[in-house]
């Protein structure tokens, strides 16, 4: 059995910042996933505290199994960042449970665009509606690193 969202039965979505374990996603996040690895705790605070966090909650113990977080105005756009799932519960829909409760969290905004970069996930993605940048020639990036 599974909620609205598509969460497996034994696990809760929330947008309570106070609820994230801080210390574990930024273990999670420096060091297994490929784009954040490295990532300072400094530098992994003040996203944390600039965003829109979320996470999945394992019903029985409480921990953590899950987060993402949104840059967002909260009117016009949002960037879907750092998904990550707790690799002991991959493989049991938690990740595409989380990104379609996130994306619901954020439709009464009525934001414009939600945009994601991913290396590896994009089947994950499209079941939530997601799909490549129709004129990926009209987006540019600046990097500072």
């Amino acid at each position: 059995m599974s909620d609205a969202f598509g969460m497996p039965e034994g696990y809760e979505f929330s947008a309570d910042r106070a609820r994230i374990d801080v210390d574990r996603v930024h273990r999670w996040l420096s060091t297994d996933a490929y784009w954040a690895k490295g990532r300072s705790r400094e530098k992994h605070d003040t996203a944390v505290a600039s965003s829109l966090n979320f996470g999945v909650y394992d019903t029985s113990s409480g921990e953590q199994v899950a987060y993402a977080r949104v840059v967002t105005d909260l009117a016009l756009f949002g960037w879907l960042a750092d998904v990550y799932v707790e690799p002991s519960v991959r493989g049991k829909g938690i990740g595409t449970a989380l990104a379609a409760a996130v994306v619901e969290h954020l439709r009464p905004y009525g934001l414009r665009r939600l945009l994601l970069a991913t290396h590896d996930a994009h089947g994950v993605y499209a079941k939530l509606g997601f799909t490549p940048l129709d004129r990926p020639d009209q987006w540019m990036a600046q990097g500072f690193e």
